[in-house]
């Protein structure tokens, strides 16, 4: 074992709180089972999903819509519970902490770096700017008012949306937890209602009649894409429910609340977004409600979903916080918890300003994250499960000096960013992510399975090959 530096002392291991990434002792984790289910409800069941479910009525109908949402999901939220969760249970790791073991002290934190800037900051400026369409629907109801998608009415309100989530931000996870046990029950009855209106006003038998939202296309490639942005929907779960996991008790409180949460709500509430969708002809959420339950339960609907945004854009500045806190080193830990939060949120109060540009291209924007997200977790997979048999070297992961196994070349591993580079290329040949535009061969094949085939076959090769040979990555052989 290479030396401990001075800084990770064994005191300073008991002193661990849930805002700085070093690891968390039994005693500082907060959430039970229960807890952590309640969070990844209101975290599912925000207005992305509905949002996800009104993608996939684009390319396909109800009974397709259905099972697409159902294997999408089923596969990607599996692997998103294992790859980030378990090492971050079990070693009370923040998630970005243990990619270390994989792409190198350093390598880990320039991915760490640029998701929580790129993506958290995204997902941050969708939910408010959906929260600002919410609000401006109700009040052009109210108020007899026209304010468009892209007025500046949206704008100011995604603004404040993104100012409170700040403000509730700076209280730290308890704040996570308090607002998650008010809002996770009302999201489910906002759900389950609009599937009974559903049904009152259209009926299953006239819903399986309705065409999907797109015209003219080939339906066998149309199931697929719908398929894979649902996989690219549950990927992009990834940076965020590892750290959240950290705050659990047991390896079972951080694994199944994922299938409570991120999978059987999200399914529910995508499929009512794809009924919905096609029932009503619009893509978009925010224009459902009223139609369904009329301006009173429906502007109170809307109105509700509205705030459950924010909790979500809570949930995700929380994660990318204790990311950039702990990866930043000494110079993020002097920054103000507040101030770092501001900093952490300016690039989605960039973006409320462009709320159309933002808005309408979600598939483009989860098949972005799922071109680096697939290969990553697959990577991930087999490092932690496959090649070190779920054992990690604690102090030597926040070793960064040259000869601790975890450095590699320079804190590089190089064969982790080769696989994971190899994977992307193979996402991108099969799907084109500006045009959105699939190969033949995706017709059978997606874009993201591959991409995780080829990520993690060719890291679990190249690290035999290359990377144990050299005597690098401090794998632990079957005689250890």
């Amino acid at each position: 074992m290479s030396r401990v530096p001075r800084r990770f002392q064994r005191t300073e291991l008991s002193e661990a709180g849930s805002t700085s990434d070093l690891p968390l002792l039994r005693k500082d984790r907060i959430w039970s089972f229960w807890d952590f289910s309640a969070a990844n409800i209101g975290l599912a069941i925000a207005t992305w999903a509905f949002l996800q479910g009104g993608a996939v009525a684009y390319y396909v109908g109800a009974k397709e819509a259905v099972a697409s949402i159902v294997i999408g999901y089923g596969i990607s939220i599996i692997l998103v519970a294992l790859a980030p969760c378990i090492p971050a249970v079990r070693y009370g790791i923040e998630q970005f902490v243990s990619l270390r073991a994989a792409f190198g002290t350093a390598g880990g934190r320039v991915i760490m770096l640029a998701l929580s800037a790129l993506l958290a900051a995204a997902w941050a400026a969708v939910l408010a700017i959906m929260c600002g369409h919410a609000f401006a629907n109700v009040w052009n109801e109210l108020f007899g008012t026209d304010f468009s998608t892209d007025s500046t009415a949206v704008k100011l309100m995604g603004l404040s949306a993104i100012v409170v989530s700040w403000i509730i931000l700076m209280r730290g996870p308890k704040s996570i937890e308090t607002v998650n046990k008010v809002v996770s029950p009302g999201l489910v009855i906002v759900t389950l209602a609009m599937l009974v209106m559903i049904f009152t006003q259209v009926g299953w038998s006239e819903l399986v009649g309705l065409p999907p939202l797109a015209s003219d296309v080939d339906r066998h490639m149309a199931f697929m894409l719908a398929i894979e942005l649902n996989i690219a929907g549950g990927l992009a779960w990834w940076p965020n429910v590892g750290n959240l996991a950290r705050l659990t008790r047991s390896a079972r409180a951080a694994y199944w609340p994922n299938m409570i949460g991120l999978f059987l709500a999200s399914v529910i509430a995508a499929v009512v977004g794809a009924f919905s969708a096609l029932a009503l002809g619009s893509d978009d959420p925010t224009q459902w409600m009223i139609p369904l339950g009329g301006f009173v339960l429906g502007g109170l609907a809307l109105v509700f979903v509205g705030f459950a945004n924010i909790t979500s854009i809570v949930a995700q500045g929380y994660a990318a916080l204790v990311a950039v806190r702990g990866g930043t080193g000494n110079a993020g830990r002097r920054v103000p918890w507040p101030v770092l939060g501001g900093i952490i949120l300016i690039p989605a109060v960039v973006l409320v300003f462009f709320p159309d540009v933002t808005y309408n291209n979600y598939g483009r924007f989860v098949s972005w994250g799922a071109i680096v997200l697939g290969p990553l977790c697959a990577v991930q997979l087999v490092d932690f499960f496959v090649l070190r048999k779920q054992r990690l070297d604690i102090r030597t992961i926040y070793d960064n000096r040259p000869g601790s196994p975890y450095h590699f070349a320079g804190g590089f591993n190089l064969v982790a960013f080769a696989s994971l580079a190899a994977g992307a290329i193979v996402y991108v040949l099969l799907l084109d992510p500006i045009d959105y535009v699939p190969a033949e061969a995706f017709r059978w094949l997606t874009a993201s399975l591959p991409s995780m085939a080829v990520a993690g076959g060719l890291y679990f090769l190249l690290t035999h090959v290359v990377t144990i040979p050299r005597g690098q990555g401090g794998f632990i052989s079957d005689r250890d």
